[in-house]
């Protein structure tokens, strides 16, 4: 039951985003409540969800009832990204945006400028920040053990034959459809976090399946400031298992197979709190060093319930939103130089 002190939230899409990510890790998170759901097709679901939620139709009927918000999701097809997010901003409400943030960097500019002008917060669902496999890179890289790190490959591979119906599959670009927005935005964001500014970007953007609209068979080569090359796949046709991460260094090399575990749980119905919550197999875990003198490396837990936690505190007013939308903008430069480049067939200089 939602306490009388909890920051109403009003979710804009129920999805697989709003309903298997942001109202149940909104609803799973202390001083928050899911106050108000907009969804056209999955009413009753979110009734059953969320009883305490009022659901409504469309945005229009959401946004009447913005007097009664502290803060709004946004996790609507990509398209509905930046209208939603700047009304949302002219309503005065603090606003969190699903990735891919907007279909164009210019866009997604155009949405932080509105919020600094506005004085409102504003951040990016970049939930992937929070998986149990990155941060377990990120714990092995300030280690030191691998040494001066050179390469740092990372996979996202699915298995899906067939193009299923929905926007994420259609062709028009205001969609931002296809692998290289729908899962760049998280590989991209990924290496971005770990090694900084791109200076460079080579990339091979295919369309594998009989029919397909969009790319996906998706190679991306980024060159950093620092010397570091970041080698990044994305596969709807990937039928084996592949190294979900590798990373090398002058010392050592770090491997990581296996997928963080969340969005499953939450599928199944486990929320954070739970035992268990975020915690991937130990047959997953990554293995560091050489030859065959290596040791294992734990997997740390994954947390994406900290994402709603930095944001109830951000609206107290005692934190920082999780994640400077400037960097989802960087990243969409990134993505926008891989189309071109995987058009041109050529390197594209940032």
């Amino acid at each position: 039951m939602a306490d009388m002190s909890d920051l109403r939230v009003g979710v804009l899409g129920y999805g697989i985003g709003g309903r298997v990510f942001h109202a149940p890790l909104v609803a799973a998170t202390p001083g928050l409540t899911p106050a108000v759901i907009t969804t056209s097709s999955n009413a009753a679901q979110a009734r059953t969800d969320h009883p305490g939620a009022e659901v409504v139709p469309d945005a229009d009927a959401f946004f009447a009832l913005a007097d009664e918000l502290d803060l709004v999701v946004v996790s609507t097809p990509n398209r509905t990204h930046v209208p939603l997010a700047l009304r949302a901003i002219e309503a005065g409400l603090p606003v969190v945006v699903d990735k891919p943030f907007a279909p164009t960097a210019a866009e997604a500019e155009r949405v932080v400028a509105a919020a600094k002008a506005a004085g409102v917060g504003l951040t990016v669902f970049q939930n992937r920040r929070l998986d149990s496999d990155f941060l377990t890179v990120r714990k092995v890289l300030e280690s030191g053990k691998l040494g001066e790190v050179f390469r740092f490959e990372s996979r996202y591979d699915r298995w899906v034959p067939k193009p299923k119906d929905n926007w994420r599959e259609f062709g028009d670009p205001a969609e931002a459809g296809g692998l290289l927005y729908d899962l760049g935005a998280h590989i991209v964001d990924q290496a971005l976090q770990l090694f900084g500014p791109v200076t460079r970007v080579y990339a091979e953007v295919d369309r594998r399946r009989a029919g397909v609209q969009v790319d996906d068979d998706v190679f991306v080569a980024l060159h950093h400031a620092n010397g570091v090359r970041s080698h990044l796949w994305a596969s709807a046709l990937a039928g084996t298992l592949n190294p979900r991460f590798r990373v090398l260094g002058d010392q050592a090399t770090f491997t990581k197979y296996g997928l963080d575990v969340q969005e499953p749980q939450i599928k199944a119905g486990m929320r954070p709190g739970d035992d268990a919550w975020g915690v991937e197999p130990a047959s997953d875990a990554g293995k560091i060093g050489v030859g065959n003198d290596t040791k294992t490396v734990p997997t740390e837990t994954g947390r994406y319930e900290s994402f709603y936690a930095q944001v109830r505190d951000a609206l107290r007013g005692e934190g920082e939103f999780p994640v400077d939308p400037e960097s989802s903008v960087a990243a969409l430069r990134v993505i926008e130089a891989a189309h071109r480049s995987g058009v041109e067939g050529a390197v594209v200089a940032l």
